[in-house]
């Protein structure tokens, strides 16, 4: 009978994970650790409606306060800085402690930074509503943004800042920017959609430092020299699991935290969303998913499975969305870049769907602007059986990046 539980992690995930708790008949001490001192919040806006203005931080809100007080789950701002799985203890920055008898640990992921320039003003990274408020407040007076990185994070923003007027380029290392994400055929028009609305777009570069007058930002220099003017750089380089707290705690950290099929990490420990890696029988493969659709899903089967006792496997279809301009994309499934993509739907029309195939399966679709024809290959691919011959063992490293 477990009788304390702390969800460490205060986005979706954590703020799911004790819902779910609660609507599973957990009935004793739980509580909800955030590094950030607001209620926990939804995070894919920041890039988009928060940063052109449409919305205020505090729409982002997921539940207000009183919703956690009738669940009883006592909200404590504070940053984790260990783990102690034996004794299961949770270290706190102030120097208490935690004691619990289950524990998810859902705390995401933090950006990358380059190895320079992040002491300058109007610099910046956009992961949290305080980096979203700075950038948008910056946004509102600058002309020029320079974004590294074209991944979904440095698209989204390049289309938000270039519809708010400014001058935008997208600078990225790969010859085809997105198509890790999207493979070659669709990352193809991505591409061209952003140079159509007036974006400059400058594939297969790489960022070799910035310039500065008063500590301030003023060009970013590329690696062949070329110098780009600007009012505003976003890093936006990709992430890493926030994981760095946990070091010596004992648990396998190769990629997130490492857990088994039931989302388990250890005895009495479970993790979910952005952080956690576990291998789906869907795929025979493992993976860890920075999705916000994961999140949700992930946070509901860790907290059945550590209050129940590993009733069922994780095994979701992945699901991800962007819009950017007046495109939305959806994806289902898995979009390797070395998938066969055959766009089947409206392949002159202004919306299409893809399919990605692999050894002749259908492994992905992709809507571009076309959210019904996109059903039924969603359906399609989740009525695809599991394997029931088990997924990828505990401990195995994970052997590609998850889309």
């Amino acid at each position: 009978m477990r009788e304390s539980i702390v969800v460490v992690g205060g986005g979706a995930a954590g703020a799911g994970a004790a819902e779910s708790l609660r609507r599973e008949g957990f009935t004793g001490r739980l509580t909800l650790v955030g590094e950030e001192p607001g209620l926990p919040y939804d995070r894919p806006p920041l890039s988009k409606q928060v940063l052109s203005g449409a919305w205020s931080p505090e729409r982002t809100v997921l539940r207000e306060r009183d919703h956690y007080d009738g669940l009883g789950v006592t909200l404590l701002p504070a940053r984790a800085t260990g783990l102690d799985v034996t004794d299961h203890r949770l270290r706190l920055e102030d120097g208490t402690a935690l004691e619990y008898d289950g524990l998810v640990i859902a705390t995401g992921v933090t950006p990358r930074r380059l190895p320079f320039g992040h002491e300058l003003a109007g610099v910046h990274v956009l992961r949290t509503v305080d980096d979203a408020t700075a950038l948008g407040g910056s946004l509102a007076d600058a002309r020029r943004l320079v974004v590294i990185g074209a991944g979904f994070l440095g698209t989204e923003v390049a289309a938000v800042a270039a519809q708010l007027g400014l001058a935008v380029t997208l600078v990225d290392p790969l010859p085809l920017p997105m198509a890790r994400q999207l493979g070659g055929a669709v990352a193809e028009r991505l591409c061209a959609l952003h140079r159509e609305r007036g974006v400059t777009l400058l594939a297969g570069t790489s960022v070799g430092g910035f310039t500065e007058s008063g500590g301030r930002v003023d060009g970013v220099r590329l690696a062949d020299g070329t110098l780009l003017e600007t009012d505003l750089v976003l890093v936006a380089i990709g992430s890493v699991p926030a994981v760095d707290w946990l070091r010596g705690s004992g648990l396998a950290l190769d990629n997130g935290v490492n857990c088994d099929a039931y989302c388990r990490a250890a005895p009495d420990v479970y993790a979910a969303g952005d952080v956690a890696s576990w291998p789906n029988a869907r795929y025979g493969r493992r993976m860890r998913l920075e999705h916000r659709t994961n999140a949700g899903e992930q946070s509901v089967a860790a907290a059945r499975n550590l209050l129940h006792g590993d009733i069922e496997p994780f095994t979701p279809l992945p699901y991800f969305w962007s819009d950017q301009f007046d495109v939305k994309i959806q994806a289902h499934g898995l979009l390797s870049e070395d998938a066969d993509v055959e766009i089947i739907d409206g392949e002159k029309g202004p919306g299409f769907v893809a399919l990605y195939r692999t050894d002749g399966r259908t492994v992905g679709a992709l809507g571009w602007n076309a959210f019904r024809q996109l059903r039924p290959y969603r359906q399609e691919l989740a009525n695809q059986p599991v394997p029931a011959d088990g997924p990828v063992p505990v401990g195995e490293p994970d052997p590609a990046p998850a889309v």
